[in-house]
């Protein structure tokens, strides 16, 4: 009987620490989906006229052109056009894959993105690879501006409290002096 016991017990921790495993995934799905909901990507032509916003899946959330670009003719405005949008929703797929491999732990997904860009843009792994990595490198931070700073508090700080009048005052502070000056 003790073993049968020891048995179920054995098999409730492990369905307790499943419950956990899958706890733990679904709050890791929240938070990639929160940062895939937030992914952007932006590309520019070589002379900077064309310029394509995606986001998520690829799907294109702006274009813009310079006047420049606009003056080249149809042609040459289609061709940067398609080669910014290429190089914009291939971006934006490869740090949606680098967003789900962190978070599900698909190691081989990025490679697969890779792999399959290089052959369909043309390049080569290696060429995407750095591209990538220049993609999701963390921004350089910008040394802290102290122009702005008080001496004792940020400048954003609200301001202390006005100190209450010296002398006069309201009515109520006058009924309180009288009060306190009878009693003497």
């Amino acid at each position: 009987m003790s073993a049968e016991f020891d048995q179920l017990v054995a098999e409730f921790q492990r369905f307790e620490a499943g419950i956990r495993d899958a706890d733990e995934r679904f709050a890791g799905l929240d938070g990639m989906r929160q940062e895939l909901t937030g992914l952007r990507a932006t590309a520019a032509s070589p002379d900077g006229g064309v310029t394509v916003v995606t986001g998520p899946g690829g799907a294109v959330l702006d274009v813009t052109f310079t006047d420049a670009a606009l003056a080249k003719g149809p042609q040459a405005l289609s061709a940067a056009l398609m080669a910014t949008l290429r190089e914009a929703v291939g971006a934006a797929a490869r740090r949606q894959a680098v967003i789900v491999q962190e978070h599900v732990g698909d190691d081989g997904l990025v490679e697969q993105v890779l792999e399959t860009q290089a052959e369909a843009f043309g390049t080569s792994v290696e060429e995407l690879r750095s591209k990538l990595a220049e993609e999701t490198a963390p921004p350089i931070a910008a040394p802290e501006d102290f122009s702005e700073d008080r001496v004792l508090r940020k400048a954003d700080a609200p301001d202390p409290p006005a100190a209450p009048p010296a002398s006069g005052g309201s009515a109520g502070d006058s009924f309180l002096r009288n009060l306190f000056e009878e009693e003497d």
